[in-house]
């Protein structure tokens, strides 16, 4: 999926240049463990770690940053509060939120949250990295835990309360929603209809809030499942 902002930094499987990645988590051994993930081929990324979300903003604020790493329980902000203030002041950084496995429900629920990547730290290497690359290509991440949650929410939804639901919405917001089916970018979806990006993000909060969505993945998951992507 298209993320909300970062630029493309990865073709292929070759990376563009050195990636300065930043590491927030407050477990040593994972976070040397990541390091040494990170710092091998194909990232081969230069890598900074620290265990608190306080000194993370301040780490991406005093020099460049390709990526953020940051853990969904990090303290003294959480991961998604850390995210939305990230997006505020750096918008052009993305950050993968990770958890343990029991986390689960923290990172569907910050689906919501402008993070580009959502992972349990027991993926596995190669879905990890596929999805790390993804994100530095500007796009959003989702690991397969993750996403069998989400398609189990959608699965229970019966198809007549989905179709019902999507009535509630208004002409503009069916729109959009389609946009979205076909997962086209909020940058994309405002130069197509001539409004703001804030205006675009209004729409889908609505959305959200309507049909009880929990970000953008169960949006277009729920378009094609009602067939608004055939459109």
């Amino acid at each position: 999926m298209p993320a909300q902002s970062a630029e493309p930094r990865v073709w292929g499987s070759k990376l563009a240049k050195s990636v300065e990645t930043l590491v927030i988590d407050n477990q040593p051994l994972f976070l040397a463990a990541l390091s040494t993930l990170l710092g091998a081929e194909p990232l081969s990324a230069r890598v900074t770690t620290c265990s608190r979300t306080d000194a993370g903003l301040e780490i991406a604020r005093s020099r460049e940053v390709d990526l953020v790493f940051c853990e969904v329980r990090a303290v003294p902000m959480s991961g998604s509060e850390f995210v939305s203030l990230l997006a505020e002041e750096l918008p052009g950084v993305p950050v993968i939120l990770l958890g343990d496995g029991h986390d689960e429900v923290l990172l569907t629920e910050a689906l919501t949250s402008p993070a580009a990547g959502f992972f349990t730290k027991d993926a596995g290497v190669d879905e990890f990295l596929v999805g790390v690359q993804a994100v530095l290509s500007g796009h959003r991440a989702i690991g397969a835990s993750l996403m069998g949650r989400v398609l189990d929410r959608l699965t229970h939804q019966p198809g007549t309360e989905s179709r019902r639901l999507g009535n509630q919405l208004s002409p503009t917001e069916l729109e959009i929603l389609v946009m979205i089916g076909h997962a086209e970018s909020i940058p994309a979806i405002a130069a197509s209809r001539g409004i703001s990006h804030k205006t675009v993000r209004n729409h889908l909060a609505k959305i959200y809030r309507k049909l009880d969505l929990h970000g953008r993945t169960e949006a277009m998951l729920w378009a094609a499942r009602t067939g608004l992507t055939s459109r």
